[in-house]
Formats: structure tokens, sequence, C-alpha cells
């Protein structure tokens, strides 16, 4: 499997943001993930545990990840690369209108985890907290790497089969992964989840 940032800006320069828009919204499969046979994402099965050594909590400060606490909750978990230009036109804006929103409703969990693949110099554990400072997000934030001299590859790329960065991925309170892609549009994904929240 490959990931790099020539593909992942190769996608975005041929998928119009319309249709990389919240999936489940509009009815519609686009670019990557097309069809059944996708490499990338797990949409469908169930989420695995999140293997993730180092988090912050909202605060900043060192944390420990339980994965109790997304048990039965709607899941939003952003995966990201400090040096990713991706991110910061899109990935980072929509992570903090979906963090605001949920912020303290205990049904959501918001998550970032920095999944590194690439650039191992500068998108280093410090650089989480420059981000959370940057975006002001009042979230729990992980750092995931690979390891550039056995598999670059972190592990929650892996188990989620991410195709770069940013990446979203959306768990139900099932546990099931109902949404992978390169970009959310929090616009219509945040009145999406009120509604299921007001519907119980």
């Amino acid at each position: 499997m490959k990931y790099s940032n020539l593909s992942r800006r190769s996608f975005l320069h041929k998928t119009s943001l319309a249709t990389m828009s919240f999936l489940p919204l509009i009815g519609t499969t686009s670019g990557l993930l097309a069809g059944a046979g996708s490499q990338y994402g797990i949409k469908g099965k169930q989420a695995p545990p999140l293997f993730v050594d180092y988090w912050i909590d909202a605060n900043g400060q060192p944390a420990q990840f339980d994965q109790q606490q997304l048990k039965e909750k709607w899941v939003y978990i952003k995966c990201f690369q400090k040096w990713c230009p991706g991110c910061h036109k899109h990935g980072f804006p929509a992570l903090k209108k979906v963090a605001d929103a949920f912020q303290a409703d205990e049904r959501v969990e918001v998550l970032a985890i920095q999944t590194v693949f690439e650039g191992f110099t500068t998108n280093t554990q410090e650089s989480v907290r420059e981000i959370q400072l940057q975006y002001e997000l009042p979230i729990m934030m992980g750092h995931d790497p690979g390891d550039p001299k056995t598999d670059p590859h972190p592990r929650t790329m892996r188990d989620y089969r991410t195709g770069g960065t940013p990446w979203a991925i959306i768990i139900d309170p099932s546990g099931k992964v109902v949404f992978n892609h390169f970009h959310i549009d929090p616009d219509k994904f945040i009145p999406y989840l009120q509604k299921q929240l007001a519907l119980g």
C-alpha cells in the first residue's frame, strides 16, 4: 500500500470538494473510496482499538487513553501531520468546527492523531501540542509514528487503512466505522449528527 503526499495532492486536485462532503448525507461515493474494492478505509467494519502510546489532554498535559471512553459514543477521529498542507487548509478547520460543536456533549468523542509516515523530524510529539494551540482544539490528541527503519506506516494507519493525511474517521455508537475519507464537510456533518443524537 502506498501512502504519499503526492498521491494525496493528486487526489485533491482531481476531486472537487463538493464530492468530498459527508457522504452519508449525499448518498454518493467518489475518488479513491469509490466502489467496494477500494484499497482505503474500513467502512462498514468494526473499529479496531487504538494503539497509540502518546496522548495529551485538552489542556496539553500528558494523558492516558482508555478505549472504554469511546464505548457507545459517536467518535470522530482526525488523522493529521503537522506539515500536511491539506490538514491546514481543510482538516484542522473542519476538526475545530466539529470539536467546538460537540465539546459539551458526552455522547460524542472527538480525537486527533498525528499518524506520521514521513517527515519524522518535523512531525514530532512536540508538534501535536503546537497544533492544539494553533487551532485552539479542546480535545485529546495523540502521536502515532511509524518506524522509518522498519515500517513507516503507524499502527493506526495500518489498522484503519487510511489513505494519508488529512483523514477523517467516524464511528457510530455500535462501534462500526461509517465514514472514511480525506475530508468531511463540517457544515453538513454537524447538523447530521445533531439529528442522530436528537433521535436518541
